[in-house]
């Protein structure tokens, strides 16, 4: 980690997944941009985290797949001040998960997140945490025009319909890439 500090490589580290052995308390000392996982980050490392402005990268997909139940504490390091990122983690080892529904649906029910810290985690802030955060993730001014459009009455049901497909088209750099006449 130190030797690619030194060439300038962006740091990320995968975290705390099984046990902790201090991998998020290693990513702030070193000022990692995010740390992975985080299933069982104790909260002084959290607050080493906050203070070093470490990006928490929840993907409870993985201990979905695994079948495991000790899910990150999502509320936590929001009560800590952590900027919290959610992904899939789609993979072929422990989390086969496309849908992000489905990722927010498990954060908001066992990370104890509310839908819309979910879905900024799920959009700004993991734009953030892969380092392209200032071109993309919200709908701002200056920003590329990358946007989903779904078909739900409501945000929140995008965490609680995890089951359904609700992407009705997909912009990419303002242009239609995608359109999906049959959503949810």
């Amino acid at each position: 980690m130190e030797r690619a500090r030194e060439l300038g490589f962006p740091l990320k580290i995968h975290a705390d997944e099984f046990a902790n052995l201090g991998g998020a308390a290693l990513a702030a000392e070193l000022g990692a941009v995010s740390a992975d996982h985080l299933m069982v980050t104790r909260r002084d490392e959290m607050k080493m985290m906050a203070d070093a402005n470490v990006i928490a990268v929840l993907l409870p997909g993985t201990t979905f797949g695994l079948g495991k139940h000790d899910f990150a504490n999502g509320r936590a390091f929001v009560e800590e001040n952590v900027p919290v990122a959610l992904g899939s983690d789609l993979n072929p080892g422990t989390s086969w998960c496309e849908s992000m529904p489905m990722a927010l649906a498990i954060a908001t029910r066992y990370e104890k997140l509310t839908t819309a810290e979910a879905l900024v985690a799920a959009t700004l802030n993991a734009a953030y945490a892969s380092g392209v955060g200032a071109r993309v993730g919200s709908l701002q001014a200056g920003k590329l025009a990358d946007v989903l459009i779904t078909d739900v009455p409501d945000y929140r049901y995008l965490a609680y319909r995890y089951g359904t497909n609700p992407l009705r088209a997909t912009i990419k750099r303002g242009r239609v890439v995608f359109e999906n006449a049959r959503a949810a």
